[in-house]
Order: structure tokens, then C-alpha cells, then sequence
């Protein structure tokens, strides 16, 4: 599969483990995770949450502290004994850059180390070409990254890359003429933009980058195991067990598209009833303007009955694949997000709760269905949160192992 592309320039302070044990490193990233998972936390904290000893404790937060990885806030005062300290996550301490391939939109982030966007730049266009993408990523490097100081910019630890995978199989749904896909067909886009970026690139599908997130940077409610939905011109999502992403054999795990889902007339896959091109096409049947879709996923403004029905017809497939899904894994919550407006959001979850409830779920464990955290956004926040995930996360080794067929690597 994807692995990281390792030339380019890097800094010591970034390249964890390089000249350290397997041990500590796996210490470091779990500190890091139980910060970023709980806050801040004093030494104690970690050390009675993680069972390693005080003293190891105390090495590894110095270190990362050192390498303004983590930050020393005051000490908090009013209890018996010594003033407990809290470590917390630098927000400065690394940044990332992240690149969302869309069908209608494509969209670069950059990141800091808790998650924030400090910029964007955003891209409609009729369809993707490689081309289009290598110049968005190229902009996104130049203007993106130039408020941060010299010293920052040695702080970013990759450029992650959200992609649909197999974009040339989707010829009616994209629109995109026979020469662009068979482009795509043949484009290594992580090699095209590792050739013009000077730091590590990463490369996943855009439903697992996007489910990366809201592991990441959600709200940490969703419990062990859930099922992440996310509705853009395609439906697609992500697996999350015990904590960790699963991608899967090939990477397509929670790629949700081609589920079959009962119709009047027969079997339909999901993405025929679950994905936003499909009220594009409402939207121009009835002679109303759909790129409003793709200009400002935040707000869509008033459309109209095209998307009454089609919020109808969407909840009443994912609540099908919801109870399919909770069915052969027990997942304890079923997260739907999209590339939508929050409003819109609101009205499928509950419209997806509400056909839940019709059906017959005994011998099922309960399950909620809940709304993302992230939003429109999830897919290019997902690209950058790659590199997060693979310096300063547990998640590396399942995530970036070398087990995806090269065919899936476009």
C-alpha cells in the first residue's frame, strides 16, 4: 500500500525513534495518545492510566517537552503534596499538510499538532484531473505553509493525501471524458506529489482518512468500536475497533458504497441512494442550479423538496447498512458525517434513527446513531491527520503497512 516517501528534508527533533529503542517509541506514541485522548495530564496520571513506572514517565516527558512536543503548563495548586504539573499537546509542535481528491472539489489543508486548521484552499472543478491536483497540492505547499516561521516549517511531518480509490471505474458518476480516466488510471499520484514536496507523503482512501479524524480529533464519545459513515459525492466510511482504524486486507474496509440495498425493483448499491451526486441530479432534473453542492459545502441554502426526498431516501438505505454492519460486527455507535451543511446533518441522523427504530432488532446489541464531529471538511482534515498518525500515534503499524495490492495505490 501507501507507505511514506522518506526523501526530502526532515529534523531530528521530528524523527521519532530513528536513533531510539522500539520500546520508547512506543511509550512516546502512547503517551501522545493519552494526552491527546484525555488532556492535559500530570506525570502521575500517565503513569497510573499507561502502568509504566514514574521514572520512565518522567524520561519521556522531559524528552518530548525538549523537543517542544509537549508543553509544561502551571502547576496546579490547592491539594495536599507537591503541586501536580500538567503536560499538554503543543499546538506548534508539528503541523501537517492535507489533500482531499473530490469529485467535484478538491481541497488542501494545513494542520497544527492539535488539529486545527490555519488554512485552506479550496477547489471546484467539473471533475479531477491529475494535473488539476498536482497544481492545487503545489499552491497548497507555496501559500499555505508561509506564515509559519523557518522554524516551523522544519516542524511539518508530512503531507497527507485523501483519494477516492479506482476514481476511473466511475465514469457516469463522475462526468469526467474517456482520456481523464484512463489518466487516472495510470497516475501515481502520491510519486507526483512526493516530487514536488519536500517533507513525507501519505496516501489512503478518502472514507478511511476521513474516519482517521474523527478517531483523532472527535470528541472521543463514540466508544471502542464504530462504524463512520461519510456521505460525499459518494458514499464511503471507515472501521474503527478497539480504538485503532482497520483498513482492512486492501484498504476498502468501511468502504460502503457497493453495499446492496433492497429496492421495489431489486438490489441497488448504496451509493445509488446514500451520496450527494445523487441529489445533484434531482437538483438538475428539476432545472435547479447543483453546483451550490460543490461552492460551499457549509451552506447549501434553500434548495427545496429535492432534499427532503433525498435526505428520505438516504437515511432509509443507511439505516439497512447500519443494522447490516451492527450485525456482523457488534459496533456500539454508527457515526454519519458529510459533506454537508450541520443542518443537513441533523435532519439524515435523525431521519436514519427514526427507520432504525422500525426494525426488527432483537438478538442485536443496541447501537446509537450519532453525527460526525468534523463535518465538510473530514476528507482533507483525514489526509493530514496521515502523517499525524503515522509519527505520533499507536495507529502506524496497522495503518501504513505494506498489504494493499499496488493496483489500489492510485
Amino acid at each position: 500500500m501507501v507507505m511514506a516517501n522518506t526523501a526530502g528534508t526532515g529534523t531530528d527533533s521530528l524523527s521519532r525513534g530513528t536513533n531510539q529503542s522500539g520500546v520508547r517509541l512506543y511509550n512516546e506514541r502512547l503517551v501522545l495518545s493519552l494526552i491527546r485522548r484525555h488532556g492535559a495530564l500530570p506525570k502521575a496520571d500517565i503513569a497510573r492510566r499507561t502502568g509504566l513506572s514514574p521514572q520512565t514517565i518522567s524520561t519521556i516527558a522531559n524528552a518530548l517537552e525538549a523537543d517542544g512536543i509537549l508543553l509544561r503548563l502551571d502547576p496546579l495548586r490547592g491539594k495536599v503534596g507537591q503541586p501536580l504539573v500538567p503536560y499538554a499537546l503543543n499546538p506548534r509542535g508539528a503541523f501537517f499538510l492535507g489533500l482531499k481528491i473530490g469529485r467535484r472539489s478538491s481541497d488542501v489543508v494545513l494542520m497544527d499538532f492539535l488539529g486545527n486548521v490555519l488554512g485552506r484552499l479550496h477547489e471546484p472543478h467539473p471533475y479531477p484531473t491529475p494535473e488539476i491536483i498536482v497544481d492545487l497540492a503545489r499552491r497548497g505547499i507555496d501559500e499555505l505553509t508561509i506564515s509559519l516561521s523557518e522554524g516551523e516549517r522544519a516542524r511539518i511531518a508530512g503531507f497527507g493525501i485523501a483519494a477516492p480509490f479506482e476514481l476511473w471505474n466511475w465514469e457516469s458518476q463522475i462526468g469526467a471524458p474517456p482520456d481523464v480516466l484512463e489518466a487516472w488510471r495510470n497516475a501515481d499520484m502520491r510519486a507526483a506529489i512526493a516530487a514536488i514536496c519536500p517533507w513525507p507523503v501519505y496516501l489512503h482512501n478518502d472514507g478511511t482518512a476521513a474516519c482517521a479524524a474523527e478517531l483523532v480529533l472527535g470528541n472521543g464519545q463514540h466508544g471502542d468500536d464504530f462504524l463512520y459513515v461519510f456521505l460525499g459525492s459518494f458514499v464511503g466510511g471507515g472501521v474503527v475497533l478497539n480504538s485503532h482504524l482497520f483498513p482492512g486486507r486492501t484498504g476498502y474496509a468501511g468502504a460502503l458504497a457497493p453495499m446492496p440495498i433492497a429496492t421495489p425493483s431489486g438490489f441497488q448499491q448504496l451509493m445509488k441512494s446514500a451520496s450527494i451526486y445523487v441529489l445533484a441530479e434531482a437538483l438538475a432534473a428539476a432545472g435547479k442550479d447543483a453546483s451550490i453542492l460543490w461552492r460551499d459545502p457549509s451552506d447549501w441554502g434553500e434548495i427545496g423538496p429535492e432534499i427532503t426526498q433525498w435526505i428520505a431516501d438516504a437515511a432509509r438505505s443507511l439505516a439497512v447498512a447500519s443494522v447490516s454492519a451492527v450485525s456482523i460486527i457488534d459496533f456500539s455507535t454508527i457515526v454519519i458525517d458529510g459533506a454537508f451543511p450541520p443542518v443537513v446533518r441533523a435532519a439524515l441522523v435523525a431521519a436514519v434513527r427514526e427507520a432504525v427504530a422500525g426494525f426488527d432488532r432483537q438478538g442485536l446489541a443496541p447501537f446509537e446513531v450519532v453525527e460526525g464531529t468534523i463535518g465538510f471538511g473530514a476528507r482533507e482534515i483525514g489526509g493530514a491527520c496521515l502523517p499525524l498518525l503515522a509519527n505520533f500515534t499507536q495507529d502506524r503499524e496497522v495503518l501504513f503497512k505494506d498489504n494493499i495490492p499496488p493496483q489500489h495505490n492510485h
